[in-house]
């Protein structure tokens, strides 16, 4: 049994770092190459069993040929749970991912309809078991949801990430009554603010999404569930390569939720790791306690769910206390106009 399964695309990638993204028709020098095991779900697993987690991958099958079979090693390597399938159908997909000194990426992928189909006849008897199950939107919804009611049947909690799916409202209902936590970005660009912010987690929770996570590249995220919510501020850092970042974001949320963790440490801990991720090349994850030490020295926002909208809890306080003051100040005034109060004489002067 493992504690984490993912569900999705299986791709090995190579990661390439540059100074500047070139032109059209132009080139560029490549500072560093590294591989590692594409898409999410698998990049997921592979983070959380560097931190010790029991993880494990259902994937879409790969290609009967030298590429499939190193990534099916390079999983078994990385500690993976899980059977590889291979088909003589199509060869092994690549994605090439290029990564710029400004924090951006640019990625190259191969995904077909008929690679994303072998999900559907994928064994799924390794939910069973699971503290949790992670899919991707991007994945398909024909393809991913007949996991998530499976998940749903045996109860594991599934994380969704839903990126800018949540525009499609009937999409995003659709998906809520399968998902316990749901990642998403403001849009896909990842460019909305703190209003955008807000707005976002406030349509995830009123869908039925019990634990809304937003996230907004080097702006941070904010996550809510209930009636509170927490914005936590990204530490700025020198990027080297971002790719991978917010699948490092969500390694980091599920193993704060894996270890019994409140949303404010789970955030602070995703956030940091994230943040550590992207100041050097490839999906290595930095010790945990470099990245706790990290999340401990974090900014955060405590917010409240007032009136149909995300209020700062220092707003909230401030707002009380003026109210309080200002009832106290109209129960003064009425108890001194009061005919019942004795007014006081006037006190001669002594002599």
């Amino acid at each position: 049994m493992t504690d984490y399964i993912g569900f999705g695309m299986l791709t090995p990638v190579t990661i390439m770092t540059v100074d500047r993204f070139p032109r059209h028709n132009t080139g560029a020098m490549v500072k560093e190459i590294k591989e590692f095991v594409f898409d999410d779900a698998a990049i997921i697993a592979c983070c959380l069993a560097q931190w010790g987690v029991d993880a494990g991958m259902i994937g879409t099958a790969l290609g009967n040929d030298p590429r499939g079979h190193r990534l099916a090693l390079d999983l078994k390597q990385r500690g993976i749970q899980g059977d590889v399938r291979f088909t003589n159908a199509y060869e092994t997909p690549i994605e090439v991912d290029v990564s710029d000194r400004r924090g951006a990426r640019t990625y190259f992928w191969q995904r077909t309809p008929e690679m994303l189909a072998t999900l559907d006849t994928a064994d799924l008897s390794m939910i069973e078991g699971a503290r949790l199950m992670y899919v991707d939107w991007y994945d398909g919804e024909s393809h991913i949801t007949r996991a998530m009611k499976e998940a749903n049947r045996l109860g594991v909690p599934v994380f969704l990430n839903l990126e800018y799916g949540h525009k499609d409202i009937h999409l995003l209902k659709r998906y809520a009554k399968h998902t316990t936590i749901c990642q998403a970005v403001t849009d896909a660009a990842q460019l909305g603010k703190n209003r955008g912010l807000m707005m976002t987690a406030r349509k995830l929770l009123n869908a039925g999404i019990e634990i809304a996570v937003v996230t907004m590249a080097k702006e941070g995220c904010l996550v809510a569930q209930g009636d509170q919510a927490v914005r936590i501020f990204a530490p700025k850092v020198k990027a080297v390569d971002a790719c991978g970042a917010g699948a490092t974001f969500s390694s980091g949320f599920a193993y704060g939720f894996l270890q019994g963790w409140d949303m404010e440490r789970s955030a602070r801990f995703a956030t940091a790791a994230a943040s550590l991720k992207v100041t050097r090349a490839g999906l290595d994850m930095f010790p945990l306690e470099e990245i706790q030490s990290l999340a401990a020295k974090l900014r955060v926002e405590y917010l409240a769910f007032r009136d149909n909208q995300f209020v700062k809890i220092g707003k909230i306080i401030a707002f009380q206390q003026k109210n309080l003051e200002r009832k106290t100040r109209h129960l003064a005034h009425r108890i001194a106009a009061s005919p019942l109060i004795p007014k006081k004489k006037p006190q001669e002067k002594k002599k």
